[in-house]
Protein backbone atom coordinates (compact mmCIF):
# COMPACT_ATOMS: atom_id res chain seq x y z
CA UNK A 1 0.00 0.00 0.00
CA UNK A 2 1.46 3.37 -1.01
CA UNK A 3 2.22 6.03 1.58
CA UNK A 4 -0.29 8.45 0.08
CA UNK A 5 -3.04 5.82 0.23
CA UNK A 6 -2.23 5.05 3.87
CA UNK A 7 -2.44 8.74 4.75
CA UNK A 8 -5.66 9.03 2.74
CA UNK A 9 -7.28 6.31 4.87
CA UNK A 10 -6.10 8.15 7.99
CA UNK A 11 -7.66 11.40 6.77
CA UNK A 12 -10.94 9.70 5.78
CA UNK A 13 -11.46 8.03 9.17
CA UNK A 14 -10.29 11.10 11.13
CA UNK A 15 -13.18 13.17 9.84
CA UNK A 16 -15.69 10.32 9.50
CA UNK A 17 -15.63 10.19 13.31
CA UNK A 18 -16.46 13.88 13.64
CA UNK A 19 -18.97 13.93 10.80
CA UNK A 20 -20.99 11.18 12.48
CA UNK A 21 -22.20 13.52 15.21
CA UNK A 22 -20.82 17.08 15.01
CA UNK A 23 -23.53 18.49 12.72
CA UNK A 24 -26.41 16.36 14.04
CA UNK A 25 -25.82 16.66 17.78
CA UNK A 26 -27.91 19.85 17.71
CA UNK A 27 -30.92 17.92 16.44
CA UNK A 28 -30.34 15.26 19.12
CA UNK A 29 -30.07 17.95 21.81
CA UNK A 30 -32.98 20.21 20.80
CA UNK A 31 -35.38 17.85 19.02
CA UNK A 32 -34.98 14.66 21.07
CA UNK A 33 -33.72 15.72 24.49
CA UNK A 34 -35.30 19.21 24.31
CA UNK A 35 -32.63 20.70 26.52
CA UNK A 36 -31.99 24.47 26.67
CA UNK A 37 -30.03 26.57 24.20
CA UNK A 38 -27.75 28.05 26.86
CA UNK A 39 -26.74 24.55 27.95
CA UNK A 40 -26.13 23.58 24.34
CA UNK A 41 -23.67 26.41 23.95
CA UNK A 42 -21.76 24.90 26.86
CA UNK A 43 -21.71 21.52 25.11
CA UNK A 44 -20.10 22.99 22.01
CA UNK A 45 -17.60 24.83 24.16
CA UNK A 46 -16.14 21.46 25.23
CA UNK A 47 -14.13 21.16 22.03
CA UNK A 48 -12.78 24.62 22.69
CA UNK A 49 -11.91 23.89 26.31
CA UNK A 50 -10.11 20.69 25.31
CA UNK A 51 -8.30 22.46 22.47
CA UNK A 52 -6.92 25.15 24.75
CA UNK A 53 -4.47 22.71 26.31
CA UNK A 54 -4.63 19.24 24.72
CA UNK A 55 -3.36 19.82 21.12
CA UNK A 56 -0.32 21.76 22.27
CA UNK A 57 0.31 19.38 25.19
CA UNK A 58 0.08 16.27 23.01
CA UNK A 59 2.14 18.02 20.33
CA UNK A 60 4.88 18.54 22.91
CA UNK A 61 4.69 14.85 23.88
CA UNK A 62 4.99 13.82 20.22
CA UNK A 63 7.89 16.22 19.61
CA UNK A 64 9.78 15.12 22.73
CA UNK A 65 8.96 11.61 23.90
CA UNK A 66 6.48 9.37 22.00
CA UNK A 67 6.06 8.46 18.33
CA UNK A 68 3.31 10.70 16.94
CA UNK A 69 1.46 7.84 15.19
CA UNK A 70 1.33 5.74 18.39
CA UNK A 71 0.09 8.62 20.54
CA UNK A 72 -2.48 9.33 17.81
CA UNK A 73 -3.74 5.73 17.95
CA UNK A 74 -4.04 5.62 21.73
CA UNK A 75 -6.06 8.84 21.80
CA UNK A 76 -8.53 7.51 19.22
CA UNK A 77 -9.04 4.25 21.10
CA UNK A 78 -9.76 6.12 24.33
CA UNK A 79 -12.10 8.50 22.47
CA UNK A 80 -13.98 5.56 20.94
CA UNK A 81 -14.62 4.06 24.37
CA UNK A 82 -16.02 7.36 25.66
CA UNK A 83 -18.29 7.76 22.60
CA UNK A 84 -19.91 4.42 23.47
CA UNK A 85 -21.03 5.82 26.83
CA UNK A 86 -22.70 9.00 25.52
CA UNK A 87 -26.08 7.36 24.70
CA UNK A 88 -26.34 6.28 28.35
CA UNK A 89 -26.39 9.89 29.59
CA UNK A 90 -29.78 11.46 30.36
CA UNK A 91 -28.73 14.56 32.28
CA UNK A 92 -27.46 17.67 30.42
CA UNK A 93 -24.93 18.40 33.15
CA UNK A 94 -23.39 14.93 32.93
CA UNK A 95 -23.62 15.11 29.12
CA UNK A 96 -21.27 18.10 29.25
CA UNK A 97 -18.60 16.18 31.17
CA UNK A 98 -18.77 13.09 28.97
CA UNK A 99 -18.53 15.16 25.78
CA UNK A 100 -15.64 17.10 27.32
CA UNK A 101 -13.78 13.86 28.04
CA UNK A 102 -14.32 12.72 24.46
CA UNK A 103 -13.05 16.07 23.18
CA UNK A 104 -9.96 15.80 25.39
CA UNK A 105 -9.06 12.66 23.46
CA UNK A 106 -10.25 13.75 19.99
CA UNK A 107 -9.14 17.37 19.57
CA UNK A 108 -5.37 16.73 19.75
CA UNK A 109 -5.72 14.12 17.00
CA UNK A 110 -6.60 16.87 14.51
CA UNK A 111 -3.18 18.46 14.91
CA UNK A 112 -1.42 15.09 15.24
CA UNK A 113 -2.94 13.85 11.97
CA UNK A 114 -1.47 16.89 10.23
CA UNK A 115 1.92 16.45 11.93
CA UNK A 116 2.06 12.75 11.01
CA UNK A 117 1.10 13.46 7.40
CA UNK A 118 3.62 16.30 7.01
CA UNK A 119 6.37 14.23 8.63
CA UNK A 120 5.84 11.24 6.34
CA UNK A 121 5.49 13.33 3.19
CA UNK A 122 8.63 15.36 3.88
CA UNK A 123 10.61 12.22 4.74
CA UNK A 124 9.83 10.95 1.26
CA UNK A 125 10.87 14.24 -0.32
CA UNK A 126 7.35 15.30 -1.28
CA UNK A 127 5.92 18.83 -1.39
CA UNK A 128 3.38 19.30 1.43
CA UNK A 129 1.68 22.27 -0.26
CA UNK A 130 1.17 20.24 -3.43
CA UNK A 131 0.71 16.70 -2.09
CA UNK A 132 -1.14 17.20 1.20
CA UNK A 133 -4.39 18.85 -0.07
CA UNK A 134 -5.34 15.83 -2.30
CA UNK A 135 -4.86 13.62 0.79
CA UNK A 136 -6.75 15.95 3.12
CA UNK A 137 -9.67 16.16 0.71
CA UNK A 138 -10.52 12.58 1.64
CA UNK A 139 -11.07 13.76 5.20
CA UNK A 140 -13.86 15.92 3.85
CA UNK A 141 -15.19 12.96 1.89
CA UNK A 142 -15.19 10.98 5.14
CA UNK A 143 -17.12 13.76 6.88
CA UNK A 144 -19.74 13.76 4.09
CA UNK A 145 -20.04 9.97 4.04
CA UNK A 146 -20.57 9.98 7.80
CA UNK A 147 -23.28 12.65 7.58
CA UNK A 148 -25.09 10.77 4.82
CA UNK A 149 -24.75 7.48 6.71
CA UNK A 150 -26.23 8.92 9.90
CA UNK A 151 -28.97 10.76 8.01
CA UNK A 152 -30.07 7.90 5.74
CA UNK A 153 -30.04 5.47 8.65
CA UNK A 154 -32.47 7.81 10.41
CA UNK A 155 -30.03 8.58 13.23
CA UNK A 156 -29.97 12.41 13.06
CA UNK A 157 -32.06 12.70 16.22
CA UNK A 158 -30.91 9.39 17.70
CA UNK A 159 -28.11 8.38 20.05
CA UNK A 160 -27.12 5.82 17.41
CA UNK A 161 -24.94 8.47 15.76
CA UNK A 162 -22.47 8.17 18.66
CA UNK A 163 -22.12 4.40 18.13
CA UNK A 164 -21.27 5.03 14.47
CA UNK A 165 -18.58 7.50 15.55
CA UNK A 166 -17.26 5.10 18.19
CA UNK A 167 -16.82 2.27 15.69
CA UNK A 168 -14.81 4.52 13.37
CA UNK A 169 -12.66 5.82 16.25
CA UNK A 170 -11.73 2.34 17.44
CA UNK A 171 -10.92 1.26 13.88
CA UNK A 172 -8.67 4.28 13.30
CA UNK A 173 -6.98 3.78 16.66
CA UNK A 174 -5.91 0.26 15.72
CA UNK A 175 -4.99 1.29 12.15
CA UNK A 176 -2.72 4.06 13.44
CA UNK A 177 -0.23 1.53 14.78
CA UNK A 178 0.42 0.33 11.22
CA UNK A 179 1.47 3.80 9.96
CA UNK A 180 5.10 4.75 9.20
CA UNK A 181 7.04 5.61 12.35
CA UNK A 182 7.11 9.31 13.27
CA UNK A 183 9.64 9.42 16.14
CA UNK A 184 10.28 12.52 18.27
CA UNK A 185 12.47 15.06 16.48
CA UNK A 186 14.03 16.51 19.61
CA UNK A 187 15.36 13.98 22.12
CA UNK A 188 18.77 15.34 23.19
CA UNK A 189 18.13 17.44 26.29
CA UNK A 190 21.70 17.74 27.57
CA UNK A 191 22.29 21.20 26.06
CA UNK A 192 18.72 22.46 25.95
CA UNK A 193 17.09 25.22 27.98
CA UNK A 194 14.24 24.52 30.39
CA UNK A 195 11.79 25.93 27.83
CA UNK A 196 13.10 23.52 25.18
CA UNK A 197 13.07 20.51 27.52
CA UNK A 198 9.39 21.01 28.34
CA UNK A 199 8.51 21.52 24.67
CA UNK A 200 7.37 25.12 24.99
CA UNK A 201 9.60 26.38 22.18
CA UNK A 202 6.72 26.75 19.72
CA UNK A 203 5.18 29.45 21.93
CA UNK A 204 8.15 31.66 21.05
CA UNK A 205 6.42 32.14 17.69
CA UNK A 206 4.03 34.45 19.50
CA UNK A 207 6.88 36.91 20.05
CA UNK A 208 6.84 37.71 16.34
CA UNK A 209 4.16 40.41 15.69
CA UNK A 210 3.15 38.90 12.35
CA UNK A 211 2.66 35.40 13.78
CA UNK A 212 0.89 36.74 16.86
CA UNK A 213 -1.55 38.65 14.65
CA UNK A 214 -2.05 35.55 12.49
CA UNK A 215 -2.88 33.38 15.50
CA UNK A 216 -5.27 35.97 16.96
CA UNK A 217 -7.27 36.17 13.75
CA UNK A 218 -7.18 32.37 13.49
CA UNK A 219 -8.89 32.38 16.90
CA UNK A 220 -11.59 34.80 15.70
CA UNK A 221 -12.23 32.70 12.61
CA UNK A 222 -12.36 29.61 14.80
CA UNK A 223 -15.25 31.25 16.61
CA UNK A 224 -17.09 31.69 13.30
CA UNK A 225 -16.62 28.00 12.49
CA UNK A 226 -18.28 26.94 15.74
CA UNK A 227 -21.33 29.08 14.97
CA UNK A 228 -22.13 27.17 11.79
CA UNK A 229 -21.30 23.78 13.32
CA UNK A 230 -23.46 24.36 16.38
CA UNK A 231 -26.57 25.85 14.80
CA UNK A 232 -26.69 24.93 11.11
CA UNK A 233 -28.52 21.59 11.39
CA UNK A 234 -31.05 22.63 14.03
CA UNK A 235 -31.66 25.83 12.00
CA UNK A 236 -32.80 23.69 9.06
CA UNK A 237 -34.90 21.52 11.34
CA UNK A 238 -36.71 24.64 12.58
CA UNK A 239 -37.21 25.90 9.01
CA UNK A 240 -38.77 22.58 8.06
CA UNK A 241 -41.53 23.16 10.61
CA UNK A 242 -42.70 26.24 8.67
CA UNK A 243 -42.99 24.44 5.31
CA UNK A 244 -46.29 23.50 3.81
CA UNK A 245 -46.90 19.78 4.26
CA UNK A 246 -46.20 17.61 1.23
CA UNK A 247 -45.99 13.94 0.41
CA UNK A 248 -42.87 12.36 1.93
CA UNK A 249 -40.15 11.45 -0.55
CA UNK A 250 -39.20 8.34 1.44
CA UNK A 251 -41.78 5.80 2.50
CA UNK A 252 -42.29 5.23 6.20
CA UNK A 253 -39.73 2.84 7.67
CA UNK A 254 -37.34 3.05 4.72
CA UNK A 255 -33.71 3.60 5.69
CA UNK A 256 -30.26 3.01 4.29
CA UNK A 257 -29.97 1.89 0.67
CA UNK A 258 -33.74 1.72 0.14
CA UNK A 259 -34.14 5.34 1.30
CA UNK A 260 -31.25 6.40 -0.93
CA UNK A 261 -32.89 4.81 -4.02
CA UNK A 262 -36.20 6.52 -3.29
CA UNK A 263 -34.46 9.88 -2.96
CA UNK A 264 -32.70 9.43 -6.33
CA UNK A 265 -35.98 8.45 -8.00
CA UNK A 266 -37.76 11.52 -6.60
CA UNK A 267 -34.94 13.81 -7.75
CA UNK A 268 -35.36 12.59 -11.33
CA UNK A 269 -39.13 13.10 -11.42
CA UNK A 270 -39.46 16.32 -9.38
CA UNK A 271 -36.05 17.91 -8.63
CA UNK A 272 -37.31 21.22 -7.17
CA UNK A 273 -39.91 19.80 -4.84
CA UNK A 274 -37.68 16.91 -3.90
CA UNK A 275 -34.82 19.16 -2.86
CA UNK A 276 -37.15 21.14 -0.59
CA UNK A 277 -38.56 17.95 0.94
CA UNK A 278 -35.07 16.50 1.22
CA UNK A 279 -33.87 19.59 3.07
CA UNK A 280 -36.80 19.29 5.49
CA UNK A 281 -36.50 15.54 6.02
CA UNK A 282 -32.73 15.13 5.95
CA UNK A 283 -31.15 18.48 6.89
CA UNK A 284 -27.76 16.84 7.40
CA UNK A 285 -27.67 15.88 3.73
CA UNK A 286 -28.22 19.50 2.70
CA UNK A 287 -25.55 20.58 5.19
CA UNK A 288 -23.20 18.01 3.66
CA UNK A 289 -23.09 20.16 0.51
CA UNK A 290 -20.76 22.34 2.61
CA UNK A 291 -18.32 19.47 2.95
CA UNK A 292 -18.69 18.47 -0.71
CA UNK A 293 -17.74 22.05 -1.59
CA UNK A 294 -14.68 21.67 0.62
CA UNK A 295 -13.31 18.95 -1.66
CA UNK A 296 -13.11 21.44 -4.53
CA UNK A 297 -11.61 24.30 -2.58
CA UNK A 298 -9.02 22.09 -0.88
CA UNK A 299 -7.64 21.14 -4.29
CA UNK A 300 -7.47 24.83 -5.22
CA UNK A 301 -5.40 25.78 -2.16
CA UNK A 302 -1.92 25.24 -3.71
CA UNK A 303 -2.77 27.60 -6.58
CA UNK A 304 -4.29 30.30 -4.36
CA UNK A 305 -1.48 30.20 -1.80
CA UNK A 306 1.22 30.51 -4.45
CA UNK A 307 -0.67 33.14 -6.43
CA UNK A 308 -2.08 35.33 -3.65
CA UNK A 309 -0.34 34.41 -0.38
CA UNK A 310 -1.77 33.70 3.06
CA UNK A 311 -3.09 37.23 3.72
CA UNK A 312 -5.35 37.39 0.67
CA UNK A 313 -6.38 33.75 1.02
CA UNK A 314 -7.52 34.30 4.62
CA UNK A 315 -9.26 37.53 3.57
CA UNK A 316 -11.17 35.51 0.94
CA UNK A 317 -12.13 33.13 3.74
CA UNK A 318 -13.54 35.95 5.86
CA UNK A 319 -15.62 37.33 3.01
CA UNK A 320 -16.92 33.82 2.42
CA UNK A 321 -18.04 33.65 6.08
CA UNK A 322 -19.99 36.88 5.57
CA UNK A 323 -21.77 35.30 2.59
CA UNK A 324 -22.28 32.03 4.44
CA UNK A 325 -24.16 33.67 7.29
CA UNK A 326 -25.88 36.32 5.15
CA UNK A 327 -27.37 33.74 2.77
CA UNK A 328 -28.60 31.69 5.73
CA UNK A 329 -30.31 34.84 7.04
CA UNK A 330 -32.42 35.39 3.90
CA UNK A 331 -32.86 31.82 2.67
CA UNK A 332 -35.60 29.28 3.33
CA UNK A 333 -36.40 25.70 2.34
CA UNK A 334 -38.86 26.57 -0.44
CA UNK A 335 -38.41 29.55 -2.77
CA UNK A 336 -35.15 30.50 -1.06
CA UNK A 337 -33.62 27.03 -1.02
CA UNK A 338 -31.05 28.09 -3.60
CA UNK A 339 -29.68 30.57 -1.06
CA UNK A 340 -29.24 27.80 1.50
CA UNK A 341 -27.45 25.67 -1.09
CA UNK A 342 -25.26 28.58 -2.20
CA UNK A 343 -24.38 29.23 1.43
CA UNK A 344 -23.25 25.62 1.74
CA UNK A 345 -21.11 25.96 -1.40
CA UNK A 346 -19.49 29.14 -0.09
CA UNK A 347 -18.64 27.29 3.12
CA UNK A 348 -15.97 25.32 1.26
CA UNK A 349 -13.94 28.48 0.71
CA UNK A 350 -14.73 29.84 4.18
CA UNK A 351 -13.40 26.75 5.94
CA UNK A 352 -10.53 25.58 3.72
CA UNK A 353 -8.97 28.96 3.05
CA UNK A 354 -8.53 29.53 6.76
CA UNK A 355 -8.12 26.04 8.25
CA UNK A 356 -6.08 24.08 5.70
CA UNK A 357 -4.17 27.10 4.39
CA UNK A 358 -3.44 28.16 7.95
CA UNK A 359 -1.88 24.82 8.86
CA UNK A 360 0.27 24.92 5.71
CA UNK A 361 1.35 28.46 6.55
CA UNK A 362 2.38 27.38 10.06
CA UNK A 363 4.33 24.46 8.58
CA UNK A 364 6.34 26.78 6.33
CA UNK A 365 7.11 29.09 9.25
CA UNK A 366 8.49 26.53 11.72
CA UNK A 367 11.34 24.03 12.04
CA UNK A 368 10.72 20.21 12.05
CA UNK A 369 11.66 19.85 15.73
CA UNK A 370 8.51 21.73 16.80
CA UNK A 371 6.21 20.57 13.96
CA UNK A 372 3.62 18.82 16.15
CA UNK A 373 3.58 21.46 18.90
CA UNK A 374 3.34 24.32 16.37
CA UNK A 375 0.32 22.64 14.77
CA UNK A 376 -1.05 22.14 18.27
CA UNK A 377 -0.64 25.86 18.92
CA UNK A 378 -2.60 26.66 15.75
CA UNK A 379 -5.29 24.18 16.81
CA UNK A 380 -5.36 25.68 20.29
CA UNK A 381 -6.13 29.13 18.86
CA UNK A 382 -8.77 27.97 16.35
CA UNK A 383 -10.54 25.02 17.99
CA UNK A 384 -9.54 26.06 21.50
CA UNK A 385 -9.91 29.73 22.37
CA UNK A 386 -11.87 30.32 19.15
CA UNK A 387 -14.37 27.56 19.87
CA UNK A 388 -14.89 28.71 23.46
CA UNK A 389 -15.44 32.26 22.28
CA UNK A 390 -17.83 31.26 19.52
CA UNK A 391 -19.90 28.68 21.37
CA UNK A 392 -20.20 30.27 24.81
CA UNK A 393 -20.80 33.86 23.71
CA UNK A 394 -23.16 32.89 20.88
CA UNK A 395 -25.18 30.66 23.20
CA UNK A 396 -25.71 33.47 25.68
CA UNK A 397 -26.43 36.10 22.99
CA UNK A 398 -28.95 33.88 21.20
CA UNK A 399 -30.66 33.01 24.47
CA UNK A 400 -30.90 36.68 25.53
CA UNK A 401 -31.65 38.52 22.29
CA UNK A 402 -32.90 36.04 19.70
CA UNK A 403 -35.07 33.55 21.62
CA UNK A 404 -38.80 34.03 22.21
CA UNK A 405 -40.44 33.90 25.61
CA UNK A 406 -41.33 30.23 25.13
CA UNK A 407 -37.61 29.42 25.28
CA UNK A 408 -37.72 27.45 22.02
CA UNK A 409 -38.59 29.74 19.07
CA UNK A 410 -35.54 31.50 17.65
CA UNK A 411 -35.15 34.52 15.39
CA UNK A 412 -32.87 32.84 12.86
CA UNK A 413 -32.92 35.85 10.52
CA UNK A 414 -31.50 38.08 13.24
CA UNK A 415 -29.05 35.41 14.43
CA UNK A 416 -27.43 34.90 11.04
CA UNK A 417 -27.30 38.64 10.28
CA UNK A 418 -25.48 39.21 13.58
CA UNK A 419 -23.00 36.47 12.68
CA UNK A 420 -22.48 38.00 9.21
CA UNK A 421 -21.74 41.40 10.76
CA UNK A 422 -19.20 39.74 13.07
CA UNK A 423 -17.38 38.15 10.11
CA UNK A 424 -17.37 41.45 8.21
CA UNK A 425 -15.75 43.32 11.11
CA UNK A 426 -13.05 40.64 11.35
CA UNK A 427 -12.33 40.94 7.60
CA UNK A 428 -11.85 44.72 7.78
CA UNK A 429 -9.60 44.52 10.84
CA UNK A 430 -7.52 41.73 9.29
CA UNK A 431 -6.71 43.76 6.18
CA UNK A 432 -5.52 46.64 8.34
CA UNK A 433 -3.62 44.75 11.05
CA UNK A 434 -2.03 41.66 9.43
CA UNK A 435 1.18 42.84 7.81
CA UNK A 436 2.51 40.16 5.48
CA UNK A 437 3.98 40.72 2.04
CA UNK A 438 3.61 37.74 -0.25
CA UNK A 439 6.71 36.63 -2.17
CA UNK A 440 5.72 33.72 -4.50
CA UNK A 441 9.31 32.59 -5.15
CA UNK A 442 10.28 32.71 -1.47
CA UNK A 443 7.16 30.78 -0.48
CA UNK A 444 7.84 28.10 -3.09
CA UNK A 445 11.46 27.74 -1.99
CA UNK A 446 10.39 27.42 1.64
CA UNK A 447 8.35 24.32 0.84
CA UNK A 448 11.56 22.47 -0.02
CA UNK A 449 14.20 24.10 2.20
CA UNK A 450 14.16 25.97 5.49
CA UNK A 451 11.07 27.60 7.09
CA UNK A 452 10.48 31.29 6.41
CA UNK A 453 10.66 32.01 10.15
CA UNK A 454 12.43 29.82 12.67
CA UNK A 455 11.72 29.99 16.36
CA UNK A 456 15.12 31.55 16.94
CA UNK A 457 14.06 34.45 14.71
CA UNK A 458 10.74 34.96 16.48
Amino acid sequence: MSTKLRLTILSFLQFFIWGSWLITIGAYWFQTKQWSGAQFGAIFSTMGIASIFMPSAMGIVADKWINAEKLYGVLHILGGVVLCTIPLVNDPGMFFWVILLNMIFYMPTLALSIAVSYSVLKREGLDVVKDYPPIRVWGTVGFVVAMWTVSLLGLEKSSGQFYVAAGAALLLGVYSFTLPACPPQSTNTSSQSLMEIFGLKSFALLRDPKMLTFFLFAMLLGAALQLTNAYGDTFLHDLSKTMESSAPIVSEGATGWEAFKQVLSALVTNPGGTLSSLAATYPAIIMSISQISETLFILAIPFFLRRFGIKQVMFFSMLAWVLRFGLFAIGDLESGLWMIILSCIVYGMAFDFFNISGSLFVETQTVPSIRASAQGLFMMMTNGFGAVLGSSVSGLVIEKYFTAADGQTKDWHGIWLAFAAYALVIAVLFVVLFRHKHNPQQAQDAEHTEPLLSVEQA
